[in-house]
């Protein structure tokens, strides 16, 4: 097992507290509860309550499990609790609004921690974190990379292997999950929006651009009404087929997105295949772009502004189900900030990564397109999961 380094958890809390002070002069205690920040400042997922006092050292509270947090964390001060009333008393009353996740901070468990520490306000603390987050280390850089190359092995050299007609997309799911694992994935998926998932999309011709619940590009059958974002037993691979495979990889807690397509049996119409390779086009301009100094709002807009009028229909999605963004920041979560969409507008700084996926619905087909991930340099962005134009085919 592998600890986050010390001085790793020291300039991740250095840069909170320098981006707190910029952004939020007046704070003067902030708290985090969520899973995913709590592994990052502290580098252990257990539950519990960072307090993270303006003019005082941070504290990890732990509720459960204290002994495999002391053991997994090289966090300076961890302490054990029953409830926050052990956090409160010694954190002490709170004269300004407390700093919260309210995005992942649920009713309940904000009524608790008011309870405690009697403050008087809240205010959002999630853009702060998010923004501190989106610039990545040379140590998360190298596990971002570790799994770019698992990804890019796993969808290019192996996947071609598990096809054989009439497999269903749950089987193939599942046996893409074991390769994966295999490989070195982590086993799961961390999203912002929805929790966890085991892999991604994976689905046989129109499967792809079915309607689902999640803002993507891409869809899914879904296995039933109540499983709806897993492959369907009933839909079985034929020769003609567009397999689409959406996926992330995972080392330590760190992903990379890859979308990767085949064609099964025979090539797909020609007007897909054109509209698959201007989507690569697309994404080889967006990479271009991804230089410090870059406004991600700016980008999407110059992309959008040189769109081809008939080709803006069905791009990044399929009829009602479209999506308004080219990709995404990655790292801990598949769906960080900041997004190439309209609203975000910093710029961009050497360190970030982004997922990049633009991809178009083909009536009859299915979704066409790519998706890689880039690191932000200043010749342009960087591919940590492969150069393969997509659409290898599977005869």
């Amino acid at each position: 097992m592998m600890s986050v380094p010390s001085s790793e958890l020291t300039r991740r809390m250095a840069r909170f507290r320098d981006r707190m002070d910029r952004s939020s002069p007046d704070w003067e205690v902030a708290g985090i509860t969520g899973k995913v920040n709590l592994y990052y400042f502290t580098g252990t997922i257990q539950d519990g309550l960072l307090t993270i006092p303006r003019d005082r050292d941070a504290v990890f509270w732990v509720r459960r499990s204290y002994e495999r947090a002391t053991a997994e964390s090289a966090f300076p001060d961890i302490r054990k609790m029953s409830s926050y009333r052990d956090a409160a008393a010694v954190t002490g009353k709170v004269n300004k609004p407390v700093y919260l996740e309210l995005d992942e901070i649920s009713l309940a468990q904000y009524g608790r921690m008011q309870k405690h520490f009697s403050f008087t306000g809240v205010q959002p603390l999630d853009a702060q974190v998010a923004k501190v987050r989106s610039v990545k280390s040379p140590y998360e850089f190298s596990l971002m990379e570790k799994a770019g190359k698992i990804h890019r092995h796993v969808l290019e050299d192996c996947v071609p292997d598990l096809f054989t007609e009439g497999i269903d997309e749950l089987t193939l799911t599942a046996d893409l999950y074991s390769v994966m694992v295999r490989e070195g994935h982590q086993g799961l998926m961390r999203f912002g929006m929805f929790n966890e998932m085991l892999l991604g999309q994976i689905g046989f011709g129109t499967s792809s651009i079915a309607p689902i619940c999640v803002d993507t590009p891409g869809g899914i059958s879904g296995l039933s009404p109540a499983v709806p974002m897993s492959g369907s037993r009933e839909r079985k691979l034929k020769k003609g087929d567009l397999v689409v495979i959406d996926i992330g990889c995972g080392v330590e807690g760190y992903h990379t997105d890859k979308t990767l397509s085949y064609m099964f049996g025979k090539a797909i119409p020609d007007e897909a295949i054109r509209a698959h390779e201007r989507c690569v086009e697309i994404q080889d301009e967006i990479a271009s772009l991804l230089k410090p100094g870059a406004i991600p709002s700016g980008i999407y807009s110059t992309i959008m502004a040189g769109l081809e009028p008939a080709f803006r229909e069905n791009f990044m999605g399929y009829g009602q189900n479209t999506v308004k963004f080219l990709g995404h920041g990655i790292g801990l979560e598949i769906d960080e900030s900041p997004v190439i969409s309209k609203g975000f507008d910093e710029p961009l700084e050497e360190g970030m990564v982004f997922a990049v996926e633009p991809k178009k619905g083909i009536k009859d087909v299915g979704l066409v397109g790519i998706e890689n991930t880039f690191a932000v340099t200043p010749g342009g962005g960087r591919s940590l999961t492969g150069t393969h134009r997509g659409l290898l085919p599977v005869y």
